[in-house]
């Protein structure tokens, strides 16, 4: 038995958690056949308890490491060495914020953000947010199916246009981990994220990098928004950091776990939740500070400060760290972030569908659908500009998650903040500042990473 009930009908759910907070009553959940599926032990330890929560954060944190990240950290580290590492700190605090509220929205309001913006705004508003969110997860299928389609042509000689269409049969992927449970799911991107840890910890220990540099580069500098080009691949970090769908994703994720319905076991459970996170998104800063590093270490130390694509930046690893093991680790690495950036697209896409328009089809008949959308631009890329365009593809697909940002932030931060729609869940005064600052950091830098456009 789940330790939470069922969910209700929506013409026969439970009334809003908050008297007037919301203009409906909260009606299926989004991934319902998961809902309150993983039971949360209500007499057992701190330890226990976290155990059982400690899940959702590795599906967020793939969103943090997937493909178009590679390209943008290679691109940053070749051209700048260690300068934007701390681009990737501070993206990575601002995600672990903007996470926590996640948590708190999907906890304590019992509506994912996709939920919660079709609830609050009019049909006017929120179907543009569903359009730019449904922009952002094609964004980000870009990415991962250029990634998957190099990483099978460094592992095994696959031509790009051929993995490009390959990389369509995932769905089968997802719908056999759908089907064993939630729980094959998570540990199926865990076991690849110790895979990309292993790799990158080699390759690191290869590359010997100057750690003094390392630690410097994470102190931020002017010329990040001085330099049109510094500020292009920190926009780009930025957007493969803070990822859009993410944040949908989480809120929705967290309501997985059986917690309870009582005031005290939701609190426990945000708290839980945010460390679960958390911890999740410090491995993600690990793996992308080691992308940046590598770059760095190897490519800028020795004049290459153009590299930008994957398939370069496997083919030049071998010499330049005099071993045969470094490339082949690296497409390991690559062919993994692919596969398990697919498993989170398509949960957030199955989110933002049902959250937002309150219409279900068949999960697979959805990814299919966003699959195709993305594989179209991918496929006339590859053929008609070859391997040349998949890194400017790439990282294109990171900027465009930047602009979308701030339409997934914003109505984020204001619920949360609301004592109306989260009673006593609301976010604490000092964390809702935080949080806006945030959101005012990342549209004014895509305002001027417009402007610069504009100009020229």
């Amino acid at each position: 038995m789940d330790a939470r009930s069922p969910p209700l009908p929506p013409d026969q759910a439970a009334t809003p958690p908050v008297p007037g907070g919301w203009r409906t009553a909260r009606g299926e959940p989004s991934l319902s056949n998961m809902f309150a599926s993983i039971r949360v032990a209500k007499g057992g330890s701190f330890w226990r308890k976290l155990a059982a929560f400690l899940g959702p954060g590795y599906l967020v944190a793939v969103g943090y490491m997937d493909p178009g990240n590679w390209a943008t950290s290679l691109a940053g580290g070749s051209k700048f060495g260690y300068a934007l590492l701390a681009v990737a700190l501070i993206s990575n605090i601002m995600a672990i914020v903007l996470q926590a509220l996640c948590a708190r929205l999907g906890v304590g309001s019992g509506r994912d953000l996709a939920q919660a913006c079709r609830d609050a705004y009019p049909k006017w508003v929120s179907w543009p947010l569903w359009l730019l969110a449904e922009i952002a997860i094609s964004a980000t299928d870009l990415a991962e199916i250029i990634g998957t389609a190099i990483g099978l042509n460094l592992l095994f000689g696959i031509p790009l246009e051929i993995g490009v269409l390959i990389t369509a049969l995932d769905v089968f992927l997802i719908l056999a981990l759908q089907a064993i449970g939630f729980r094959w799911i998570e540990a199926f991107v865990v076991a690849l994220l110790g895979v990309i840890a292993a790799c990158f910890a080699v390759q690191i220990a290869m590359a010997d990098p100057d750690w003094g540099q390392v630690i410097r580069g994470f102190a931020p500098t002017v010329n990040i928004v001085a330099n049109r080009d510094m500020l292009y691949l920190a926009l780009g970090i930025l957007g493969a950091t803070v990822m859009p769908h993410n944040l949908y994703l989480h809120s929705g994720l967290v309501q997985t776990r059986g917690y309870g319905d009582s005031v005290p076991e939701k609190k426990e459970a945000i708290t839980l939740a945010t460390i679960d996170s958390t911890i999740a998104l410090c491995l993600a800063l690990l793996i992308n500070a080691s992308i940046l590093i590598l770059a760095a270490a190897t490519f800028h130390k020795a004049g290459k400060t153009d590299v930008a694509e994957l398939d370069q930046a496997h083919t030049l690893l071998s010499p330049m760290l005099g071993s045969s093991i470094a490339p082949t680790l690296f497409g390991i690495a690559l062919l993994c972030c692919g596969l398990n950036s697919t498993v989170t697209a398509t949960l957030s896409g199955q989110i933002v569908m049902e959250g937002f328009i309150n219409i279900k089809i068949a999960p697979w008949l959805r990814r299919l659908v966003t699959r195709m959308i993305a594989i179209v631009p991918a496929a006339i890329v590859t053929i008609w500009y070859g391997e040349k365009g998949t890194a400017q593809l790439l990282i294109l697909s990171q900027v465009v998650l930047s602009l979308q940002l701030p339409f997934a932030i914003v109505p984020l931060v204001m619920f949360t903040a609301s004592k109306a729609k989260m009673g006593t869940f609301v976010a604490p005064r000092w964390l809702s500042f935080i949080a806006a600052i945030i959101a005012a950091v990342v549209i004014a830098l895509n305002v001027k990473l417009l402007i610069d456009f504009v100009t020229g």
